[in-house]
């Protein structure tokens, strides 16, 4: 499957379906070699980001906003191969997002108040010095900025 393909799917689904696949093509193409606690690591902060209402209001608009995650990052012409990386993809987003649907008290947070993560054996972004909230396979998870929910 093409990137580009499954972005033009998601703008035709319904929302929560849509946001769904989004997910799981962001933790396909961030986090796809990571365990699985690396994936659900950056599914929170995706749903943390998409809860704030900063980069967009669906997780859709959340890991499409320029230059915040890999399908704004990567060619449309991206291919989603791994068949078995896919399907452990969708899983986690899943379980992310009824994880996330629970009462705030409720949900189990991986790394609470992070509001980035970077692959510091890749890229050296200027915030990379903000709060460590944890490291977990390659990713340093990072609180660069107070994520209130919307409202609060």
């Amino acid at each position: 499957m093409k990137l580009a393909w499954i972005l033009w799917l998601a703008s035709v689904l319904p929302p929560q379906t849509a946001d769904s696949l989004c997910l799981s093509t962001t933790l396909y193409l961030e986090a796809r070699d990571q365990s699985e606690r690396g994936q659900q690591a950056v599914a929170e902060v995706a749903l943390r980001r998409r809860d704030s209402g900063i980069w967009g209001s669906s997780v859709c608009e959340v890991v499409t906003a320029r230059k915040q995650f890999a399908p704004s990052l990567v060619s449309p012409n991206t291919r989603l191969n791994n068949t078995e990386a896919w399907a452990e993809s969708v899983t986690v987003a899943l379980e992310a997002q009824r994880n996330w649907a629970l009462p705030e008290g409720e949900r189990q947070e991986i790394v609470p108040d992070a509001s980035h993560f970077v692959a510091l054996a890749l890229a050296q972004p200027s915030w990379r010095n903000a709060y460590q909230v944890a490291t977990i396979g390659d990713h340093t998870f990072l609180k660069v900025q107070n994520l209130a929910p919307r409202g609060s």
